[in-house]
């Protein structure tokens, strides 16, 4: 039988109608948060969970702060979120994206790197690029808007590729590691976008640059949000010769080399499930169905 992909990259699973024209209204949002849930993230982007998800509460306030990001609706109701240092919930833990975001379930999943993207956002971005005076945030946090010279400034967005190398046959798949993971880690080669630059290009270059190699046949496979701070991994696939040397010429990497299927399934060297690198992975050496 043939291989399976396996589900979608754990953060790609968001269910929330974003309602992307009414956020523009505040007679809409004002309504929304009268009856919404919220969503708490504490300044280092860790949010409450108890029973494996989410613990949202209610609004302590009946006036809709400037700085409540909304997330959106769904048949449960409407969502937004605060960043706050205040303690979390009685029997609730706090835990962060990376840590929890494979455990959760779609709706939770979609909420949190939703929640993070924005707060890392507006915590970065809070003057004006052209003028350099303190700006609002608007729409619900979906953007902010200088009050001096009135432009309007939207959340950034990185993009990066991010592949899984195989060989012609699908038997091995070239990884490389970094000299700040834990030991024994591999994972699949990334890197940014550059200006001018399609992804596709980008997997040609930076495949090279990390370890010599020169690759083809790149093929698109799935995407990520990955808000630490504001990348969208675009993830690949591509062929490469096994034969070729492996170098790590520019000192981005410890080590890069080939591995076969049963290296990496023995579990010791995998990424965490949350990343898109370990869907990547799965997708080429999972047990086929």
């Amino acid at each position: 039988m043939g291989r399976t992909d396996p589900p979608r990259p754990a953060l790609s699973r968001g269910t929330l109608d974003r309602h992307t024209a009414q956020r523009a209204d505040d007679a809409f949002l004002d309504a929304a948060w009268a009856q919404a849930q919220l969503l708490v993230l504490t300044p280092e982007g860790r949010a409450p969970v108890s029973m494996g998800g989410l613990r949202l509460t209610v609004p302590e306030s009946p006036e809709r702060p400037p700085d409540a990001f909304y997330l959106g609706q769904d048949d449960l109701g409407h969502v937004f979120a605060v960043v706050s240092d205040a303690p979390p919930p009685a029997r609730a833990r706090l835990a962060d994206l990376r840590e929890l975001g494979a455990d959760l379930d779609d709706r939770d999943a979609g909420m949190f790197v939703h929640a993070q993207a924005l707060a890392n956002w507006h915590r970065t971005h809070s003057h004006c690029p052209q003028c350099g005076a303190p700006t609002l945030p608007s729409k619900g946090g979906a953007e902010r808007v200088c009050p001096a010279d009135g432009s309007h400034h939207f959340p950034r967005v990185d993009p990066a590729m991010i592949v899984i190398v195989t060989d012609a046959d699908g038997e091995q798949a070239l990884l490389g590691r970094q000299a700040v993971w834990p030991a024994g880690r591999y994972s699949t080669l990334a890197g940014f976008v550059e200006p001018g630059e399609s992804a596709e290009q980008a997997v040609v270059r930076e495949v090279l640059e990390e370890t010599g190699v020169r690759v083809s046949e790149v093929h698109y496979v799935d995407s990520q949000p990955w808000p630490f701070p504001q990348s969208l991994m675009l993830g690949f696939r591509a062929i490469a010769d096994p034969a070729a040397p492996v170098m790590v010429p520019d000192g981005e990497l410890e080590d890069a080399r080939w591995f076969t299927r049963a290296e990496v399934l023995d579990g010791r060297m995998l990424p965490g499930p949350v990343s898109i690198a370990y869907r990547l992975i799965m997708g080429w050496a999972g047990p086929g169905e």
